[in-house]
């Protein structure tokens, strides 16, 4: 049998405790919502083609610039492909590499802090290093480095390195690889605290291994700022990925992010300012709702928060 139970600062509140405290919570709640949506609208973005019948990816430069209608909601852009459907398509993508980055990162970062907070000693300082390491690194220079290498330089077979998907990846993988130190530094921190519970020490003197100590008595105790740093950390990969797309050295076309249609819409500033200001504003609304609801998960796991 697990003992379950809690340390301070990383508990995690009963569950009818967790939904009271976080439905107190306005701006969580209404930025939960404001995500739903528009993940529900992304997710939707073949059913929406098909009810406006049109093509995300079909050219039409005899409807360039067209101003919003019953059929192009937001109008069309310089290649006369319609908006709305862009930035439907551009969400999912958008979306998915900041949820699948995050959780990587999320993974990376707790395997190595329950390493260093269980193991302590050498790998404790040699971890902890690293990742003090890895914190020093400018981050953005990097990501644009990491970003420019030529993959087939580095052993990755031409076909996949040109493929339309390999700039996703690559994003993904990258972002990952140097996002995982704050989850990490918690974790540590996290476990240090739990590993001096006497349901831990229990578990120790019955003869329980490593793997089990940190997996099943240590891992749950410790789950809620992990979930609180992924969930803040994604609307961080969101911005990330769209200032690389920016660059140029992000979601490549003719896969849509909401980073490369700012792209594309830079030099049309003046013409069309809307294909500008309409991904703009979906990243400044996506990420704002993630860290309002990253800051309302924690209040409501931790239980020594006080909310008037």
């Amino acid at each position: 049998m697990t003992i379950a139970q809690t340390s301070p600062g990383v508990a995690t509140a009963e569950p009818n405790l967790f939904w009271k405290r976080l439905r107190r919570n306005r701006s969580a709640m209404v930025s939960a919502v404001i995500l739903v949506a528009i993940t529900t609208l992304a997710l939707l973005a073949p059913a929406f083609e098909s009810l406006l019948g049109i093509e995300a990816t079909r050219v039409d430069l005899f409807n360039q610039y067209a101003a919003p209608s019953a059929i192009h909601w937001l109008g069309t852009d310089e290649a006369g492909r319609d908006v709305f459907i862009r930035l439907l398509y551009g969400g999912r993508i958008s979306l998915l590499v900041g949820l699948v980055a995050a959780i990587g990162a999320a993974v990376i970062g707790t395997t190595i802090g329950l390493l260093a907070g269980y193991r302590g000693g050498w790998l404790d300082t040699f971890l902890m290093r690293s990742t003090d390491g890895v914190i020093a690194l400018p981050l953005l220079p990097l990501l644009i480095i990491l970003a420019a290498i030529d993959l087939t330089k580095i052993g990755i077979p031409e076909s996949i390195a040109t493929s339309e998907m390999a700039s996703l990846y690559r994003i993904v993988f990258i972002i990952a690889i140097v996002g995982w130190t704050t989850v990490a530094r918690l974790v540590r921190a996290a476990t240090l605290s739990v590993r001096t519970r006497e349901f831990v020490r229990a578990a120790e003197a019955m003869g329980a291994g490593s793997t089990t100590m940190m997996l099943r008595h240590i891992l749950p105790n410790v789950v809620s700022p992990i979930i609180v740093a992924t969930t803040l950390s994604i609307g961080s990969v969101i911005l990330l990925e769209s200032v690389l797309s920016f660059l140029g050295l992000g979601i490549q076309p003719p896969i849509p992010s909401w980073g490369n249609m700012l792209t594309n819409a830079q030099e049309l500033a003046t013409r069309a300012p809307a294909l500008a200001v309409w991904p703009g504003a979906v990243i400044f609304v996506t990420v704002l709702a993630f860290n309002f609801l990253g800051d309302g998960l924690q209040d409501a796991l931790d239980p020594r928060s006080v909310r008037r």
